[in-house]
């Protein structure tokens, strides 16, 4: 599949929710995520852990909003607004690019940049 297909299958996953799956099917086993601030996961297994303990933080899922994404060659840049209310009484409301660099049909690196 060619990285326009898989990115747009990565994106309305993201969009729904579904980022255990997301991450299970379409990252590769040595992934390396940079998150805003710096910190950086390297493993599926370890985002995936990650993704988990995030999630487990919601109280409520206020939305969740695709705005667009670009393609070119084997980087893709994906637009996305998360609105959530945490257990601990915080909100996050984050608008974010993320950018991926693809390698085989996987997600070999991904970075996350707050607008």
């Amino acid at each position: 599949m060619n990285v326009q297909t898989l990115n747009n299958e990565l994106d309305a996953l993201v969009s729904k929710g579904d980022m255990i799956t997301a991450v299970s099917s379409h990252f590769a086993d040595d992934v390396v995520t940079t998150d805003h601030d710096g910190t950086v996961v390297k493993g599926k297994a370890g985002h995936i852990a990650k993704m988990e303990g995030f999630l487990g933080a919601i109280a409520k899922v206020n939305g969740i909003t695709h705005h667009a994404s670009a393609v070119n060659g084997n980087i893709s840049f994906s637009e996305f607004t998360f609105d959530f209310n945490m257990k601990d009484g915080s909100k996050i409301l984050w608008h974010e690019i993320l950018r991926r660099e693809w390698d085989n049909g996987r997600v070999a690196s991904e970075q996350y940049f707050q607008l």
